[in-house]
């Protein structure tokens, strides 16, 4: 049986298509997360960039640099697991499971 390279050409299309409108609408999406019963929150888009930190200011009067930055750490990693997981899992839907180099 002869493969149809149009009709699996026209399928490479439309998944290019729609994973590049996925990864559009995860751009557009924020994640957030918090650490320290809320006295740092980070929010991050679908495209790994931080879009804010929130500091309350009772960690500043406290003057424990090295927790400040722990909790600072946390809330970002957490904020941006949350990205990832959100991207593979709408990424991977698309592909089928594949792993596609560069698309994450």
């Amino acid at each position: 049986m002869k493969p149809d390279f149009n009709k699996m050409m026209k399928q490479v299309q439309k998944m290019q298509k729609d994973m590049a409108k996925a990864q559009e609408e995860l751009a557009s999406e924020k994640f957030q997360a918090s650490a320290g019963g809320g006295a740092v929150s980070v929010a991050v888009n679908g495209q790994f960039e931080v879009l804010e930190i929130k500091i309350d200011e009772s960690l500043l009067e406290s003057k424990d640099v090295e927790m400040l930055q722990d909790l600072i750490m946390v809330a970002v990693n957490e904020a941006l697991k949350q990205a990832q997981d959100k991207a593979n899992q709408r990424l991977g839907q698309l592909t089928g499971g594949l792993n596609i180099p560069g698309l994450m």
